[in-house]
């Protein structure tokens, strides 16, 4: 009997055993199949396409045909740059006629080499001033210094300051607005350019294409408000908002006129302040 229970004992023990032995089998065998969710990589098209995009500013600028003549393109040139050229006097009192002759000049309307890599129609060179973008490129010297713009307006506006800022050119000023001769010769006589013919090419151009008319479009206006009658006086009040820039331009005028009708010897106006649109007489 007590021989029985020993054998029951044993194997009862043998299977719990086996039972725990099984159990951990089971659990060990769940903690390896851990799942993994895999998140492939995307490439990023957008990112990618970002990479590679310049961005550009509009332009309004018109080509001309390919197989234009010269003429035809310094017609396109005009065409695109008189309206520049015609802003730049209203407020600096250089001719527009002069911009666009040295413009077409030394750009070769539109096509030289400087011109087309810089935006640079003036071949106006580095200097020690300029902290803007700039090429190289071969002219009285190889491989010579040039401001290169974002947009050729920039060039157009830093002819006029070039100009204007330099006291070497100041007795161009005292010219006639419309002595186009005057200035041909004022700006080589200045050291503007080294070659002797230099004048004579600017007259030359100004006159073969009629370029003293957009001079004309600026000083019609002024010429129109002047009066011989003293007791007829034209004046402006300053109002909220005015620069002297916005009202030479509504009166057809050059900033540089407008300060010298009134005495100005800066570009600070204010508000009820009345000016002279014409010249005054003084008693």
């Amino acid at each position: 009997m007590v021989s029985r229970i020993c054998i029951v004992l044993c194997i009862s023990c043998l299977l719990l055993t086996s039972c725990k032995s099984k159990k951990r089998l089971v659990s060990s065998n769940k903690t390896s199949k851990t799942e993994r969710v895999v998140i492939p990589k995307e490439t990023n098209k957008n990112s990618t396409a970002n990479t590679t995009t310049t961005t550009t500013e509009t332009k309004t600028v018109v080509n001309p045909p390919k197989n234009a003549t010269y003429a035809e393109t310094v017609s396109t040139y005009i065409n695109n740059y008189s309206a520049i050229a015609k802003d730049e006097m209203l407020q600096y009192g250089i001719p527009a006629s002069i911009t666009l002759a040295q413009g077409i000049l030394e750009s070769g309307a539109g096509k030289g080499e400087l011109t087309r890599k810089a935006m640079n129609h003036f071949g106006i060179k580095c200097h020690t001033t300029w902290t803007g973008e700039r090429v190289y490129h071969d002219d009285d010297e190889k491989g010579e210094c040039f401001r290169k713009y974002k947009d050729p307006k920039y060039s157009f506006r830093d002819h006029s300051l070039f100009l204007t800022q330099r006291s070497r050119y100041q007795g161009l000023f005292q010219l006639k607005k419309d002595d186009y001769k005057g200035w041909a010769k004022g700006l080589k006589k200045a050291g503007y350019a080294t070659d002797p013919k230099y004048p004579n090419k600017l007259i030359s151009i100004v006159e073969r294409y009629d370029l003293t008319r957009f001079d004309k479009e600026v000083l019609g206006g002024a010429a129109a408000v002047i009066s011989s009658d003293d007791s007829k006086i034209n004046t402006y009040t300053v109002a909220r908002g005015d620069t002297l820039y916005s009202i030479a331009r509504r009166h057809n005028m050059s900033v540089e006129t407008l300060k010298e009708y009134n005495g100005l010897q800066s570009n600070d106006i204010s508000i009820g302040q009345v000016l002279y649109l014409h010249s005054v007489k003084r008693r």
